[in-house]
């Protein structure tokens, strides 16, 4: 089986498998977006995905998501990149230049360094989009060292992004810490993103669930799954 069979094969299996978990959970089809994580995996395989139907990845890591997204532009490929990493505010600028999305806007200061960012690419012509949607990251037990804001903190952030000339936003995203009680997260989140919908005015995505757990995400109302492993299968050695 040569690569693009294999990746087809997987990508079918994991669409498969939300589509058994939407059921399951007495949801309406197609109302979960699925969001290849291509860490560590080459731009060549991100491209086959894009001939698979796929519009956007999701990336861990600025540097190497910059990289990838310079060489897709330059590859004609349609697929875009989210980030979906934890961003350090001096790299905000870099990020707005090249993001289609970005799901873990964690503070204030992010915010309006995206979007000055964003102002930049603008005026330089990195960029035809003039909003950048963003979700705010959130971290379910108040430990903002491994990315997030504590729910203390949550509106502060969303009213930083919704006021923003350029950006756009667009929900919550949640990581389960380890050992904790997955479905708790994830309902407690699913619950904020209805809270904070009803304050602005609209719906609010949920991004929750990774390949080991969206099926758990789903049931609880999760609007968008991250899956790598299942996709791409196991992360290149080295």
């Amino acid at each position: 089986m040569d690569r693009k069979d294999e990746l087809a094969t997987n990508l079918e299996r994991v669409r498969a498998q939300i589509s058994e978990a939407v059921t399951a959970a007495g949801r309406t089809e197609g109302s979960v977006r699925l969001i290849p994580v291509s860490k560590f995996h080459p731009v060549a395989d991100i491209a086959v995905l894009g001939e698979l139907g796929v519009e956007l990845v999701g990336e861990n890591r600025e540097q190497e998501a910059r990289a990838k997204a310079e060489e897709l532009v330059q590859a004609g490929a349609g697929v875009r990149i989210a980030m979906i990493g934890q961003i350090q505010s001096k790299k905000a600028n870099a990020v707005a230049r090249w993001a289609a999305e970005v799901h873990s806007v964690d503070s204030v200061r992010l915010a309006t360094g995206l979007d000055r960012g964003m102002e930049l690419a603008l005026e330089r012509g990195d960029r035809t989009s003039t909003r950048l949607r963003c979700l705010v990251q959130v971290s379910a037990d108040g430990d903002t060292a491994r990315g997030g804001v504590a729910y203390e903190g949550l509106d502060e952030v969303a009213d930083a992004i919704e006021a923003a000339t350029h950006l756009e936003l667009g929900g919550l995203m949640v990581v389960p810490p380890l050992g904790s009680d997955e479905t708790a997260v994830f309902t407690g989140a699913r619950e904020r993103a209805d809270a904070l919908g009803d304050r602005i005015g609209r719906p609010m995505d949920l991004s929750a669930g990774m390949s080991g757990d969206f099926a758990t995400a789903i049931a609880c109302g999760s609007d968008i799954v991250r899956v790598g492993t299942g996709v791409f299968g196991a992360r290149p050695v080295g």
